[in-house]
């Protein structure tokens, strides 16, 4: 399968390099680019992408509400573009108001170029891309949120989570909440993809949760994070 990608980013020297990275990755191909969110989002119905890689901070339209009107007012045929947010978490609100807007997934605009390619083979595949490093920061921005301004559900306590989840599901829970993709934990806990694509998916469920992100909070602060 050929992963078309549109690469949304403000600077030009930005979006230079990652076609370059991009085009030279097996099976990516960039069919586009924007440098504003509001490009983003007429391209993105005009050249139907796999795949929108977004920067967040951008005059005009940003790609918050650029990822908003894409996800959430997609036109069709066919289904929205999965969205991949690249960033620098100078600003991390951004980020976390992002996730509400539908964003797939989060890298660092420092991340090794075979990561890039990774998470937007993986977008594709459904399966959300949080890099470690911004799983931590995802959960420390969304903590110290007033309570008035997080959109994470309440949270259960320790115990209710082991009453609702079974040991394994528990692990697969703690490995998500260090920011590893599905490949990672199937190699951690010796589980086939597919498998722990079905376990996230539960855990989802059983809590009520709608992402790997409200997930990684949920464990975060129930303390199974913590190390001994």
């Amino acid at each position: 399968m050929n992963v078309r990608v549109l690469v949304v980013d403000d600077q030009e020297i930005v979006r230079t390099a990652l076609r370059l990275v991009i085009d030279r990755r097996e099976g990516l191909t960039v069919v586009g680019e924007a440098a504003d969110g509001e490009q983003a989002v007429a391209l993105a119905v005009e050249l139907r992408p796999d795949v929108v890689l977004m920067d967040v901070r951008m005059p005009g339209t940003n790609g918050v509400e650029a990822t908003r009107r894409i996800v959430g007012d997609w036109p069709g045929p066919g289904p929205a573009p999965r969205v991949v947010v690249l960033t620098t978490f100078d600003l991390d609100e951004y980020v976390h108001a992002a996730l509400r807007a539908g964003a797939d997934g989060f890298l660092l605009k420092n991340s090794h170029p075979d990561d890039l390619a990774r998470a937007l083979r993986a977008a594709v595949g459904g399966e959300p891309v949080l890099a470690p490093s911004v799983t931590r920061r995802l959960i420390d921005t969304v903590t110290g949120l007033p309570n008035s301004l997080r959109a994470d559900p309440p949270t259960p306590d320790e115990r209710k989570l082991t009453e609702l989840l079974t040991e394994r599901e528990l692990q697969v829970l703690v490995l998500v909440a260090r920011g590893l993709s599905n490949a990672r934990i199937a190699s951690e806990l010796g589980l086939s993809e597919a498998n722990v694509k079905s376990r996230v998916n539960r855990i989802l469920t059983r809590l009520g949760l709608d992402n790997r992100v409200q997930a990684a909070l949920i464990a975060q602060r129930a303390g199974l994070t913590r190390t001994p």
